[in-house]
């Protein structure tokens, strides 16, 4: 392998924000086995370095001053059933869409629920994705990773990826890890999950039952076309904002305030999840703008960019959703893309 390094490489095209950023370098490899190289080569040249997929979790508030890593990692395999689970590989450059759609179409179930979520299956168990009641730990069951730290590839059980909501080990230690490709146990013959009330809603509206997952995987995606604006026609990364969790006590005190608050209990009691849409609508911020950053009036979740806003103006808008949510209801809300700016 010869590393090609590009210099002062545009970024607009390759985030969903849709921010004119550049980065002060970029490196592509096509191949597992380049990793080490690439990596000897960043550890020379002395600066931080960045994985970027599809760029559907990623807000830069200025341009990079590192290296950007396009990792081209590509192939889904499926690798034998054991036990009424398929197991299948899959690269981390595939698009986690297409991948949903493929296992639906290979008889694979559990995956449904996760339908039209933006990005690469490589970012995947970063965030520990999650939609409708799933979340994607439960049917990893190892994620294969680059250690920049002990220069090999590793095979981590799913055990060992730290996973918690929008957490793993991945995105604790970013300039660490580097996801290769993920390996799924994905059920042959497992009940669907349908507890939300609007997902109930729209099988219903199809005349189904639910039971197919089919049905379901044609629910999530009627549902988040209608609740979430289209990256390709306005600059986002889908729900920019995690739920909250809180302390019962603390839960408790919010509802006896708010009653109408809706809230998921965690931990048996000890942890309740909050929605984080409901407390920016009610904060009086949903459709809030600021420039042409603002917040979506489909869902208050969503962060956009209505045309040539910055990445300081996204983040800025931000700031002003989590200070006004906070002063209401003295929650702070998370991000849940990376946010870049200049160390």
């Amino acid at each position: 392998m010869t590393l090609d390094l590009q210099v002062g490489v545009p970024l607009r095209a390759l985030n969903t924000f849709g921010v004119d950023v550049e980065t002060m370098m970029m490196a592509q490899i096509d191949a597992i086995e380049d990793l080490p190289e690439l990596f000897t080569a960043i550890d020379e040249i002395g600066l931080s370095w960045l994985p970027l997929g599809e760029g559907s979790n990623v807000l830069f508030v200025e341009d990079y001053d590192g290296i950007v890593v396009r990792a081209n990692l590509k192939g889904t395999d499926w690798q034998g059933d054991h036990d009424g689970l398929a197991r299948v590989r899959v690269g981390a450059a595939e698009n986690w869409h297409r991948l949903v759609e493929w296992t639906l179409d290979n008889g694979m179930r559990g995956l449904e629920n996760l339908a039209l979520i933006p990005g690469s299956v490589g970012a995947a168990p970063v965030q520990n994705i999650g939609a409708y009641g799933v979340e994607l730990d439960r049917f990893i069951a190892f994620v294969e990773a680059y250690d920049t730290r002990e220069r090999r590839l590793v095979r981590l059980p799913a055990s060992e990826c730290g996973f918690g909501y929008r957490e793993s080990r991945f995105k604790r230690e970013p300039e660490r890890w580097l996801v290769a490709a993920v390996e799924f146990d994905l059920p042959r013959d497992a009940p669907t999950v349908t507890a939300y009330a609007g997902v109930r809603e729209e099988i219903a509206a199809q005349g189904t039952d639910g039971t197919d997952p089919r049905a379901v995987f044609d629910a999530i995606c009627a549902l988040r076309r209608r609740k979430l604006p289209d990256p390709a026609q306005i600059g986002n990364a889908g729900s920019f904002f995690k739920n909250p969790v809180v302390p019962g006590l603390q839960y408790a005190q919010l509802r006896d305030a708010f009653p109408d608050l809706p809230a998921w209990p965690q931990d048996g009691g000890d942890q309740v999840k909050l929605s984080a849409a409901w407390l920016i609508e009610q904060a009086g911020m949903k459709g809030h703008r600021l420039g042409d950053a603002g917040i979506s009036e489909r869902h208050a979740l969503v962060v956009v960019n209505h045309g040539r806003a910055s990445g300081r103006e996204l983040w800025a808008l931000a700031q002003q959703v989590r200070n006004a949510v906070e002063a209401r209801f003295g929650v702070r809300l998370e991000p849940e893309p990376r946010v870049i700016a200049a160390r």
